[in-house]
């Protein structure tokens, strides 16, 4: 178990490294300079932005000083490998929009993407594999056709209209609930349910198939011939293998709920990482766009990794694969 956990962890090495070097890419092919976007910011009022005279010199040297202490008047790799010994290190870089630490801000504005992750993750859960076991009992009945409806609403429905139109209903008509999110509780609810649909929906699906797949087979029928109550059979004997797929598409779902974050922050208005990531977007702060890139990657890949280990105790066949394959 050690040594496939060992090379689990060194195969997510070159993907992390991947997916700096396309963040990192990427962000220096958007049109922009982000020191003088930054400064442009900052003069909207009227005062530094002069380009001529003795002010015109003094904004050019801040300018140069300011891409100096960002390393970004080196050549594109050089800056790369300066980047990457920094994140080796343990160090993102600070902002340029917010001049702070990329760490701090993490640290500050986590608590309120994890806290939407998981609570939507438990809707998609919740909803999801309880609908897709429903469905899968009660086959073409009016729970399964409802069942397979949200379905079909859940995957096709856009995140984002589906947050505005719950706003309108739950906030504004009915005010049960706070159109804007900052906080745990009640505040949560509508973005959760938000951003957990879509998943719930796919899981649905997806435990319906595996269900009526795993009920169809022969060690079914003989627990059945044994007087074992339906119960029984449904929740421990199909139950558990049925759950074998729907693990691993859980795993996936979580780091597209933590990307999905980013779209439903700024729909409710929650001050977490993928607000910031938004304003970093447009005000090309390199250093934080990558660093919460980074970070979600880093997140994705240590889901997989607890996906694959998970997947050794609930199918004994992995491991027995496992052992062969050592």
């Amino acid at each position: 178990m050690g040594g496939y956990i060992l090379r689990r962890v060194l195969y997510t090495i070159p993907v992390i490294l991947g997916v700096l070097v396309v963040v990192f890419v990427l962000m220096r092919l958007v049109p922009g300079d982000p020191v003088e976007i930054f400064f442009s910011a900052g003069d909207q009022g009227g005062g530094t932005g002069a380009t001529t005279g003795e002010g015109g010199e003094v904004a050019r040297r801040a300018l140069e000083k300011l891409r100096e202490s960002y390393n970004l008047d080196k050549a594109v790799p050089h800056q790369f490998v300066l980047y990457v010994w920094d994140v080796v290190r343990g160090d993102l870089g600070d902002s340029i929009q917010y001049r702070r630490s990329v760490n701090d801000i993490i640290k500050d504005h986590w608590p309120a993407t994890f806290q939407l992750t998981m609570t939507s993750m438990a809707v998609a859960i919740v909803l999801g594999v309880g609908a897709g076991i429903a469905s899968a009992i009660r086959r073409h009945t009016a729970v399964d056709y409802g069942a397979q409806v949200f379905a079909i609403l859940g995957v096709s429905f856009p995140s984002f209209l589906l947050g505005y139109i719950l706003i309108l209903i739950f906030a504004i008509n009915l005010d049960w609930l706070p159109a804007i999110s900052n906080g745990f509780g009640p505040q949560l609810l509508l973005p959760s349910i938000t951003l957990g649909t879509a998943a719930a929906a796919i899981l649905a699906r997806l435990t319906r198939s595996s269900m009526l797949d795993v009920l169809s087979r022969d060690y079914i029928r003989t627990a059945r011939a044994k007087g074992l109550r339906e119960r029984f059979v449904i929740w421990v004997h199909a139950l558990r293998n049925a759950l074998i797929p729907v693990i691993t598409v859980i795993g996936l779902e979580f780091g597209g709920l933590l990307a999905g974050a980013v779209v439903i922050e700024a729909v409710f208005h929650r001050q977490g990482l993928g607000l910031r990531l938004i304003d970093a977007i447009v005000s090309r702060d390199y250093p934080v766009v990558q660093g919460l890139v980074l970070l979600a990657a880093v997140v994705y890949a240590v889901m997989n990794l607890l996906v694959d280990i998970l997947y050794t105790y609930v199918d004994p066949r992995v491991r027995l694969t496992e052992q062969t394959a050592t």
